[in-house]
């Protein structure tokens, strides 16, 4: 039995006593589809998730074959965050090969989809490139947003507040392209690229863009479709034709060189260069395309 004067010296006795350290939990893991994809996931995210991208910078997502690294990734991960719209035709093998617990999330959800039309004609297929619209981006984060949230409670607070300081920055960014695009004139607004991936884009702001490529870069231009568009870039006297990141340039290459036009440079369609380039970051990006566009279509 413990005496009086021990139980009284107790309480002195555990103040002494050095408090052991609170472990902070563990960044919550989480798993994007693409490299554009993984940096919005990252500005909301902040220090509270671990965000890890299976189709990396330059890397072309409609073609990509996930490896065995990707499917422990996704295994582990307590949300997975696609673009949906059909750009990743692989994932849902991938998802269920994994046998992962978390669960997929849609960023697009919300977004108005953009029906595929060629030479006027409406071919139905749905044009996954969403984020080429900085108004669709602003819906696919807080998109992101309700989800870690919800996945996450305890650091609600901190993905709220991450996500408004980034859609401050996306209304900055669309307002920077509307006023350099609104500069050119109509007739100037006309573009060559090398596949279909700028349609939101155009239709966000008044951009004319033609591509010898559809929606999906596995798909191989027909030497009619090409003819054809040579003839027109000939006709028109459209000088803005560009590469993209993801694609092969010699096709935009003998377009350019037959039609009479000058590469104009690179875009970065549907991901981001590796960091330290020109575009390292969707807002980088987006800043990127737009002042090499508009010094192209200068020229037309």
């Amino acid at each position: 039995m413990l005496s009086r004067r021990l139980l009284l010296s107790l309480p002195a006795a555990l103040l002494l006593i050095p408090a052991l350290p609170v472990r902070a939990a563990d960044p919550l893991p989480v798993v994007a589809s693409f490299s554009i994809l993984g940096d919005l996931v990252r500005q909301v995210a902040g220090p509270d998730a671990e965000v890890k991208t299976l189709v990396g910078p330059d890397g072309d997502a409609h073609v990509y074959q996930p490896s065995p690294t990707d499917a422990k990734a996704v295994a582990g991960a307590k949300l997975i965050f696609l673009n949906g719209l059909g750009f990743e035709g692989w994932m849902g093998r991938l998802l269920k090969s994994s046998g992962t617990k978390g669960k997929a999330i849609t960023v697009t959800h919300g977004v108005k989809p953009r029906a595929a039309d060629h030479d006027g004609h409406d071919h139905g297929n749905v044009d996954p490139h969403a984020w080429q619209d900085v108004g669709n981006v602003r819906i696919m984060v807080a998109n992101i947003a309700n989800a870690l949230t919800d996945a996450d409670p305890a650091h609600a607070e901190g993905y709220k507040a991450r996500a408004a300081a980034y859609q401050a920055e996306l209304e900055t960014l669309e307002s920077e392209i509307k006023a350099q695009i609104g500069a050119l004139t109509a007739v100037q607004r006309r573009v060559i690229t090398s596949h279909d991936a700028f349609g939101y884009y155009g239709k966000a702001y008044g951009v004319s863009f033609r591509a010898p490529q559809g929606m999906n870069t596995d798909s191989e231009a027909s030497a009619k479709d090409v003819a054809k568009l040579i003839s027109q870039i000939r006709k028109e006297k459209i000088k803005a034709v560009f590469v993209e990141n993801i694609s092969d340039p010699r096709l935009t290459q003998q377009l350019a060189k037959e039609a009479g036009a000058v590469i104009g440079g690179a875009l970065y369609s549907d991901a981001l260069s590796a960091t330290g380039g020109p575009a390292a970051r969707y807002l980088d990006m987006m800043r990127h395309n737009t002042k090499t566009l508009v010094t192209g279509m200068m020229q037309n």
